[in-house]
């Protein structure tokens, strides 16, 4: 649904987005995470053909960004930084007036604006002037506003970005209800806990590259290690450690408590057990030490500043 190959932008001399390359797949929520300015917000304005691209290329329900631009804007729903809104207007005069943008139909066009203001919880605010919203309201409606002519694909720019919890969780469980809907969703965020409740796949990004791609899974996998179990017993481990089948590498231990990675908890896991009661020793629990994406999206940044110090100390002939 969203592809792109060696996507670049510079702005003069400036390399703001640095051959960019990912695909997202029907139905999936795709999170570009990384700190402000590192060129999350220039890649979604490229995919949303409002930018165009400097090099490479991007297709986007199949249409592309550049030869394409009208067939892609009417596939996509755009919730960008800077909102755009009227503040002099009221909300369904706002949203009135984007339905016939949109070319929805008469009966769309009084209906739909009105069944999404309620979902967000703004239907008692139809009638208010968009500059009397606050900041969370006025991201409510800015999504109301992107998903007004149903689109296929959206592209929400920090889509939680100035709310408050109650309302940043509703707009959470709203992006999951539209993937369940087979929608594609890409998200930017430099939020990890969101980045890692929402997505399927996870791009990290920073000066413009993408440093990392994949599921939350394999990236913790690459970059922090096999899954993590933690292990504690009634008694003594008297040595009995040293002989534990699928143990690849213990951690940390204790006089009655172990780390060890092991690749297939489900596999390994039992013979532990099995071992361990056969030395005659009662285990009180065993679980996976759950990894977080901060460790891993830190373990992912270390890595690319140690790759760029280096290429900084030796640089090509």
């Amino acid at each position: 649904m969203i592809e792109t190959h060696d996507l670049t932008k510079y702005f003069n001399d400036f390399l703001a987005v640095d051959h960019v390359t990912f695909s997202v797949e029907p139905g999936t929520i795709f999170a570009i995470l990384g700190p402000n300015g590192a060129g999350k917000t220039t890649t979604v304005r490229m995919l949303t053909s409002i930018l165009k691209p400097s090099a490479g290329w991007a297709r986007v329900v199949g249409y592309d960004v550049i030869e394409q631009p009208t067939l892609v804007r009417s596939s996509v729903g755009v919730l960008t930084e800077q909102h755009g809104l009227y503040h002099r207007m009221k909300a369904i005069e706002y949203l009135s007036f984007f339905a016939r943008v949109y070319r929805l139909s008469p009966e769309k066009r009084s209906t739909r604006p009105l069944a999404l203001m309620e979902h967000f919880g703004l239907g008692d605010a139809l009638d208010k002037r968009l500059g009397e919203y606050s900041k969370g309201m006025k991201q409510k409606l800015a999504l109301v506003r992107a998903m007004l002519h149903d689109p296929p694909v959206l592209l929400l720019d920090e889509p939680t970005s100035a709310m408050d919890p109650q309302s940043a969780k509703l707009v959470r469980e709203s992006i999951k209800e539209l993937r369940r809907e087979e929608r594609t969703i890409a998200i930017t965020t430099h939020n990890l806990t969101e980045a890692q409740n929402l997505a399927d796949t996870i791009a990290g990004i920073r000066k413009g590259r993408i440093i990392a791609n994949g599921t939350f899974k394999q990236l913790s996998e690459r970059f922090v290690g096999l899954p993590l179990m933690e292990l504690y017993l009634t008694d003594h481990l008297n040595g009995a450690v040293s002989a534990l089948d699928g143990v690849v590498e213990v951690v940390e231990q204790g006089d009655r408590w172990l780390r060890y990675r092991t690749p297939l908890p489900q596999r390994d896991n039992p013979s532990v057990i099995r071992r361990l009661s056969g030395e005659g020793l009662d285990i009180v629990t065993l679980s996976e030490v759950s990894q977080d994406l901060e460790d891993v999206y830190l373990q992912i940044v270390e890595e690319d500043e140690g790759q760029e110090h280096a290429h900084d100390h030796h640089p090509a002939d």
